[in-house]
């Protein structure tokens, strides 16, 4: 989540703190208006008086949060670097070597931005398995891709 969306949350449940406290408020001063004989100089009065206050300041609170994390709040810019696909530099003249299987996982590859696991390749491209291990081994050969063992996996990586 961004900070906005958490800032509008936020500014969500600080109204919902102040629907309670304006509920509870009432609920009490209703009862108080029943119970107590004395009048204004009730100490039950006071007491009200004080949660009100107390629980009003922490709904202010609340809601000046939220406000700052929804104005202020902002994203830090996406560096330039990630915006440009750097797997993609350079292999326009070399895909036109390559056969159209090899193309087609090569591309696949560069899409990803330039790391995949190579079960991901088959599913992507519905080449079988053997298939696409033999297609890797040539890039491979060409040293265009790298394949490096991740668990029970590859993960086939551009070279640059």
């Amino acid at each position: 989540m961004n900070n906005t969306s958490v800032g509008i949350l936020i500014i969500g449940i600080a109204t919902l703190i102040g629907f309670m406290i304006f509920s509870f408020t009432e609920a009490l001063s209703t009862i108080t208006n029943s119970i107590c004989t004395h009048g204004p100089d009730c100490p039950m009065w006071d007491t009200i008086d004080y949660q009100t206050n107390v629980s009003t300041g922490i709904m202010v609170f609340v809601a000046a949060l939220g406000l700052y994390l929804t104005f202020s709040g902002k994203e830090p810019p996406v560096p330039r670097e990630f915006l440009e696909n750097p797997a993609t530099k350079g292999y326009s003249a070399v895909m036109n070597t390559l056969s159209s299987d090899e193309r087609a996982l090569l591309q696949k590859i560069i899409d990803a931005r330039g790391a995949l696991f190579q079960s991901d390749l088959v599913d992507e491209t519905q080449f079988n398995k053997s298939k696409v291990s033999r297609l890797l081994d040539r890039l491979e050969g060409k040293a265009l891709v790298e394949r490096r063992r991740r668990g029970m996996s590859n993960i086939i990586i551009l070279r640059h």
